[in-house]
This record gives structure tokens, sequence and C-alpha cells, in this order.
């Protein structure tokens, strides 16, 4: 782990306006080609067929469709495909579904296959970073470190425990894994008096698009600042290493939050789970 202060510039975060910086139709084929259909996952395996895109990990790990090329008429015949495909493996498997995709019945044809209804699905909320200014705002001094190693780790899951309860410890195998592979994960901690507060890590897969997760901070130390620190900490490195846009899944709560960064809604994911009759 790194233990010095990082120093970039700060971030004056323009607002991504559809008429001005980026038509919408043409920054949704972009997120499809470079996360649905090109990207890969060191950990699964990825099969393109006829009627989908589909991702298989290792028990217990979840295993998903990415994307539906199938139309309509084809619906229930695929989805019975692909169920005699994924149940025999006995782990847990979502169909992703999005607002902009071309099939208004996918999500009834679902349910009526033993899919749970997503009642949470996420904004995809894009950040286009080469049309955000530079500017020195950085009313805090706040104490980030990058994370890189296995001993590092600890400190996200510290955090994740003492927020979300349970034990995170496939933070250590999943991201550990990850950490290894140049380029690949950057992982971030804000500090208060040199206990981990707040984490966040960013994933730079091949394409156009940097995806931001974590954003998570000990109720003690909310409000002070850390979450924008580290906000700013990796747009700054999406921009130097040349990536156009900054993509994170906001869930209700945490929409209002990326939005007032600068954030706009691309569309809308949910993840409908097979579940056995």
């Amino acid at each position: 782990m790194n233990k010095g202060l990082l120093n970039p510039d700060g971030w004056e975060l323009a607002f991504w306006m559809e008429d001005k910086i980026m038509n919408r139709k043409n920054v949704l084929v972009r997120y499809d080609k470079d996360l649905r259909l090109r990207i890969a996952y060191p950990e699964a395996r990825k099969e393109i067929t006829q009627d989908v895109v589909r991702f298989i990990r290792m028990a217990p790990g979840m295993n998903f469709v990415s994307f539906t090329f199938a139309n309509e008429a084809r619906l229930d015949r695929v989805i019975v495909e692909q169920l005699e495909y994924f149940t025999p493996m006995n782990q847990p498997f979502t169909w992703k579904v999005y607002d902009h995709d071309q099939l208004p019945r996918l999500e009834e044809k679902l349910a009526s296959h033993n899919f749970a209804t997503d009642d949470d699905p996420a904004a995809v909320m894009v950040l286009n970073v080469r049309n955000a200014t530079g500017s020195p705002m950085n009313p805090y001094k706040i104490d980030v470190r990058q994370i890189s190693d296995r001993i590092g780790l600890g400190d996200v899951v510290y955090v994740l425990d003492k927020v979300y309860g349970g034990k995170n410890d496939w933070v250590y195998d999943r991201m550990g894994s990850h950490l290894k592979i140049p380029n690949y994960l950057s992982v971030y901690g804000a500090y208060v008096e040199d206990e981990p507060a707040s984490i966040a890590w960013t994933y730079f897969p091949h394409g156009q698009f940097a995806g931001l997760f974590g954003g998570t901070t000990l109720p003690e130390h909310r409000n002070r600042g850390l979450y924008t620190g580290l906000l700013q900490y990796r747009l700054n490195e999406i921009r130097q290493r040349g990536f156009s846009f900054a993509v994170v899944e906001a869930g209700a709560m945490s929409k209002p939050i990326v939005e007032k960064h600068g954030f706009q809604q691309l569309t809308t994911v949910w993840d409908y789970e097979w579940k056995a009759e």
C-alpha cells in the first residue's frame, strides 16, 4: 500500500449535456459495445451465441446474460434454452435488462419463467471526463492512499464489514487477483487519524468507459468530503489514462449524490435473478 499522500489537481465537474457534448444515442451504442458485448472479465468465461452474450464464473459465482440478440418472437425459446444451459451448474444466474433495449416484453417473459423482478434497478450514470475542466478545488485536506496489494485490501474489507455487516473476504480473492493485472484496477482509501474511513475503486476495461465502484464511508466520517475527495482522485486518473467516460451504476439513494458531481443518467438496468421452482 502506498502510504504517501496523493495530490492530484482538483476538478470542477462539467455537466454532460446531450445537445452540446455527445448525442445520447451514440453514447449508448458505445456503452453497449464496450461494457456489454466486448467486455471481458478475468474470472469469467464469455460465450457469444446467436441469441445472447453470457458470462460463466467458477462456482459459486454469479453467472449472467449481458446482452440479448434474439427478437421478441423468439424470447420464450431463448429463455428456456438459457435455463437448460445454466440450471445444471447450480449457481445463481441473472439476466440483465436495459430500458434502451428494443425488447419491451423481455421483462414480462422473464417473470413468466420464474425470474424474480428487480425492485431496485440501477441508474447508469455517466460523466464525460474529457469535457470536465480542471481547477484547484480541494477544500479538504484528505489523506488519500492508493492500495496496491493484498495486505492493503484489509482496509477495504474493514470498511465494508463495518458498513454492510458480514464478512467481505471475497475482496481478497477477487480484487487481489485483479490487482495483479497491469492497469486493470485502482483501489483508494481515505484515512482519518491513520484509520481507514472511506474506500472506492475503479476498473479500467478495454474501451472508453472506466467503472466506478465502492464509494463507501463509515457513518461517523460522513459529510467530511471523503467521498468527494476519492471521486476527484479517481476522475483525475481516468482522464490522465485517456478514457472518455466515467460510469457508475447508482441506486435510488446514491443517484442524487453522483448527480451533484455532474453525472447524467444514460439508461437504467435491472438484474432479473432466476429462482428455481
